[in-house]
């Protein structure tokens, strides 16, 4: 009981930190996004709120706390409710698997813990693949209990989006899994150990997967529906798609789904095809117990850059 007492609080201690990191740093590209709009646009963007702007992502969050939470008349009030949360909860689902550093066991009170993923399971790939296509559902779900003719056109878009480039994305990755020999996540990235010549990207034997790494980037962007895959949030014709009647909390966990699962396909990515933790040259990657500072330092970069 003891044991089991500490191991659920290892696990929960986990959760909580990689979903707060997520959500945080999921504030990061907002800000980004739109700095660099401003300066393409030949305008300063956000500055008023902190230094240079950097708390927009702050005040944003604020304001959507604060704001009324609307329902129109004549929606499915339950399923109105339910949407939003069918398209967050399955974004944050898919980090549980995720190599974060090093592939250590530690030892907490008798009771193995490994840090730097909350579940090695040896069919990660499937996991993150199968709760990603329940997003779909949400999408649909919020388009069609909104009552609104855009809201239902955006939705039967974004799913189909979602399902066409599944495929895609499914495929891109065989060639990664036949070359690791597992669908686990920590198993595929102990493969590319070695150095970036050993990466699947560009490892030559038997042949490089850096097409197969430009099919799942393509596939990931449109299913993520960011340019220029945005047709399901077509503005000129469609308002804001399957989200157009939310406001408040509702419509921003269908905004930090949206970044979340952006963070997850870099995440993949960083795994599949690029070595995880591992630094692109070994005499980078720190030694000993402070192998784990370099490993999630790197991990970081790729994921970001």
């Amino acid at each position: 009981m003891f044991d089991t007492s500490i191991k659920l609080a290892l696990t929960l201690s986990q959760i909580g930190a990689v979903m707060g990191v997520v959500l945080l740093t999921g504030a990061g590209p907002t800000l980004l996004e739109r700095k660099v709009l401003s300066w393409m646009q030949d305008r300063m963007g956000p500055m008023e709120v902190g230094p240079y702007g950097v708390l927009q992502p702050v005040a944003d969050g604020l304001k959507l706390f604060f704001k009324e939470d609307i329902i129109p008349a004549g929606a499915n009030k339950i399923m109105f409710s339910l949407a939003p949360i069918l398209v967050l909860v399955p974004a944050l689902i898919g980090f549980a698997v995720i190599p974060f550093g090093p592939n250590w066991t530690i030892d907490v009170m008798g009771v193995e813990f490994k840090p730097f993923v909350i579940s090695d399971i040896n069919i990660g790939v499937l996991y993150i693949l199968a709760f990603a296509s329940i997003g779909a559902y949400g999408v649909i779900l919020g388009g069609w209990a909104s009552n609104s003719k855009y809201s239902l056109l955006g939705g039967l878009r974004s799913a189909a989006q979602l399902i066409s480039y599944e495929l895609n994305v499914g495929l891109a990755i065989v060639g990664v899994l036949l070359l690791a020999g597992s669908l686990s996540l920590v198993e595929i990235t102990e493969a590319q150990a070695g150095g970036f010549w050993n990466w699947f990207a560009f490892d030559p034997v038997p042949f490089p997967q850096f097409i197969a790494f430009v099919i799942f980037l393509i596939a990931s962007v449109a299913e993520t529906n960011r340019l220029p895959f945005d047709l399901p949030e077509a503005e000129s014709e469609l308002v804001a798609g399957f989200f157009t009647e939310y406001s408040g909390m509702r419509f921003a966990f269908f905004f930090m789904a949206e970044y979340a699962n952006m963070i997850l396909v870099s995440c993949m990515s960083t795994v599949l095809f690029f070595g995880g933790w591992h630094a692109p040259l070994p005499f980078l990657q720190a030694p000993g117990s402070f192998a784990w500072v370099t490993g999630i330092f790197w991990f970081t970069a790729k994921v970001y850059f």
